[in-house]
């Protein structure tokens, strides 16, 4: 009996090992059809934009993140509005300072005291909307850093003949042909480590797995069906049409959720050539697991079956399992390293071409610890419903946020 289990195992996890490279090859091609269409000229359109933040608390990088966005290089009208609960948080005096460095911009600070829902930076959001001067919102994090030409390759997307018929495919740049109208522009982006060992795993994991994931998806689905909480930049028709902000108070997942609800109104999501940054936190193991859990299962909420086919993008801790299952074996041993093989071909094509992140090589040798870890949270991440945000403790279903009395455990 022992035999036969042991024959089960080996023979589960080859196949398995042997999907997992389908996979990496597959991410691969998808990768190479992103590198190749953004080498595309942009379509010149620079409409008034309005660039709305959300804060709570201060970091020490959040300042220099709010002066990239005031570098820009944009032909047209923009400004920043800063939403926060209380004027007392520390990150308004980073927000006054910005104003201080900057007095030809248009930056405002803008208290935003009502609680809308469990959400509580779209609660923020909606507040902040109402000041807007501009048809275009953009929506992205107080830690969010991008580059001086940001505003002009986001909104190009919005240009009224992007996609249209009859337009030379060159001048597309990176564009689904599925719809005509663009609702919503989205971005990549890739993690700043700090020196903590969680910190960089995390960051490693945005640039060789997570953003691998959402290239391969645009290029099955034919194109984006969501949003990336890195850039959310929206026309107010779309936003209008979905019916606004207030509905995603209650969601975790607003920026999945915002691309998703824009997508089933007949809009296009664009995904830009631009790459912006996002600071990953000095976490210690506690706040990393929370965090990756958090993340999980918000993905297992919102798309249960892709959840479920992450199975097949573990391809270097199922080769170990096989390797162990099978004694050493030739097979499983040649097996290992083809799959780490890919896997580095993968991580260093995404990682450092694509998203130009500079900690990937540094870093690449904790890729194997990285996988087995990240295996771990997605299996942790079917037992149950409830996770940590901003210190406190909720159930999520359906999308929605319920809190919890900070004790209760897992379930």
């Amino acid at each position: 009996m022992t035999h036969v289990l042991a024959q089960s195992v080996e023979i589960l996890t080859t196949v398995l090992t042997l999907a997992c490279m389908g996979y990496f090859i597959a991410a691969l091609v998808a990768s190479w059809t992103y590198l190749a269409a953004r080498r595309a000229p942009l379509t010149l359109w620079s409409p008034g934009v309005t660039i709305l933040k959300s804060l709570k608390g201060l970091d020490p990088s959040m300042l220099d993140a709010f002066r990239s966005h005031c570098r820009q290089i944009y032909a047209g009208r923009y400004e920043l509005l800063f939403g926060i609960s209380s004027l007392g948080d520390p990150a308004a005096a980073a927000v006054l300072e910005l104003q201080k460095e900057f007095p030809d911009h248009a930056i405002r600070l803008i208290e935003c005291p009502a609680t809308l829902g469990a959400n509580g930076k779209v609660s923020t959001l909606v507040q902040l909307a109402k000041h807007a001067s501009h048809e275009y919102l953009l929506i992205n994090d107080s830690d969010i850093t991008v580059t001086p030409h940001y505003l002009e390759r986001v909104m190009s997307h919005f240009a009224p003949t992007a996609g249209a018929p009859g337009l030379a495919p060159e001048t597309w740049e990176i564009r689904e042909l599925a719809q005509t109208e663009v609702g919503l522009v989205t971005t990549l982006y890739r993690g700043r480590a700090q020196p903590t060992l969680p910190s960089r795993l995390e960051s490693l994991g945005i640039a060789t797995d997570f953003q691998a994931g959402v290239l391969l998806s645009r290029m099955i689905e034919g194109g984006l069906h969501y949003g990336l909480g890195s850039t959310l930049a929206v026309s107010r028709a779309a936003l209008a049409k979905i019916g606004g902000l207030e509905t995603l108070v209650d969601h975790l997942a607003d920026d999945y959720e915002l691309g998703a609800r824009i997508d089933k109104a007949g809009y296009r999501i664009a995904l830009s050539a631009e790459v912006v940054e996002t600071a990953v936190p000095a976490y210690t193991w506690s706040g990393f697991v929370d965090h990756q859990i958090r993340w999980a299962r918000t993905v297992r909420d919102a798309r249960p079956w892709g959840y479920a086919g992450l199975i097949f993008t573990h391809g270097l801790a199922w080769a170990i399992l096989n390797v162990l299952a099978s004694g050493l074996s030739p097979l499983s041993l040649w097996l290992l390293a083809l799959n780490f093989f890919l896997r580095l071909s993968l991580a260093m094509n995404v990682g450092a071409i694509v998203l130009s992140d500079h900690q990937v090589l540094p870093n690449v040798w904790l890729l194997p610890l990285r996988d087995l870890v990240a295996m771990g949270i997605w299996v942790f991440g079917f037992a149950g419903h409830t996770i940590v945000w901003r210190g406190q403790h909720f159930e999520l279903k359906n999308g929605k946020l319920h809190r919890l009395p900070s004790a209760k455990t897992e379930s």
